[in-house]
């Protein structure tokens, strides 16, 4: 896939989850003022995290494909980083609003009305996010998109408050018992508070330049093993800017081949390396004489 089809590719799926949510987020908060239900109301502030975490997506999918400039000599990658970063704060803000939402309505337990309109529109938000987070999550992993990504995780969660829901609104139906509609808001925030940590983590090791996963270091090593003239490699680094990465690397060449030839071998290790990593790769290498410095991986 070429850099272009990837980027029109998740600008339409970011569209996609804008869609959906606003859908799910005006049918949920109708229904849930139209009930009383406080754990539906909550589904809906959730379901509203969502949209603004899509708008932010999308944002962030269309500005981190803009090419390098003077304030960004690296590219605008990172901002898929930071919108992930912006979701997850999000996240975390909804859990808690619904916990105080749900301790205010224990105080006062009130007969949700029309239960049947609540079970209805929780069992088309399960249908309906299950579809769109599989789609985010599928594009999200042949692109390299953390945006897309956060967006995915986020209607996953989605999917399992809604079931929560859908269980608790049957269960008041059946038996009356009231309480059960706080606790199940409790339970959805906690799940929601639980995805927001787990995105604040891996969005702080994205924005603080983490090196790459051990498997795509490991590739890298075999490949710099695997080209006969180079006789070892050191000072390998490497992070991730949205769905770039970056590596850099100084590899070990006899010290009496010509430039023409190490410009060459350069050529051919970048392009090994978008081969096996995709071609969202910035690639950096630098030749040094084989017995100066210390090095890695000798031949």
């Amino acid at each position: 896939m070429t850099e272009e089809s990837s980027n029109a590719l998740k600008r339409r799926t970011a569209w996609l989850s804008i869609i959906s949510n606003t859908t799910l987020v005006i049918l949920k908060l109708i229904v849930g003022l139209y009930t009383g239900a406080v754990s539906l109301i909550s589904e809906a502030a959730h379901s509203g995290i969502d949209l603004v975490a899509a708008i932010i997506a999308f944002y962030a999918v269309k500005k981190a494909v803009e090419p390098p400039d003077k304030e960004h000599a690296y590219g605008h990658g990172k901002y898929e980083n930071l919108s992930s970063a912006i979701e997850a704060l999000l996240i975390v803000f909804a859990a808690i609003w619904i916990v105080y939402e749900a301790a205010q309505k224990m105080k006062h337990l009130t007969e949700p009305e029309y239960l049947e309109y609540g079970i209805i529109i929780m069992g088309i938000s399960i249908v309906v996010n299950y579809f769109v987070s599989k789609r985010l999550m599928h594009v999200a992993r042949i692109t390299h998109s953390q945006a897309l990504e956060a967006d995915g995780l986020h209607l996953q969660a989605d999917i399992w408050t809604s079931i929560g829901v859908l269980f608790g609104l049957v269960a008041i139906k059946v038996t009356g018992w009231l309480w059960i509609d706080p606790v199940i808001a409790i339970i959805v925030a906690t799940i929601i508070f639980k995805a927001g940590y787990d995105m604040t983590v891996a969005s702080a090791k994205e924005l603080t330049d983490m090196s790459l996963p051990s498997e795509d270091e490991r590739i890298l090593s075999d490949i710099f093993q695997d080209q006969p003239e180079i006789r070892g490699f050191h000072q390998l680094r490497t992070r991730r800017s949205g769905a770039y990465r970056i590596l850099d690397v100084h590899i070990l060449l006899d010290r009496e081949m010509p430039l023409h030839e190490v410009h060459e071998i350069c050529d051919q290790l970048e392009n090994k390396i978008k081969q096996s990593l995709g071609t969202m790769c910035d690639v950096t290498i630098h030749a040094e004489p084989y017995g100066d410095v210390p090095n890695r991986s000798l031949k």
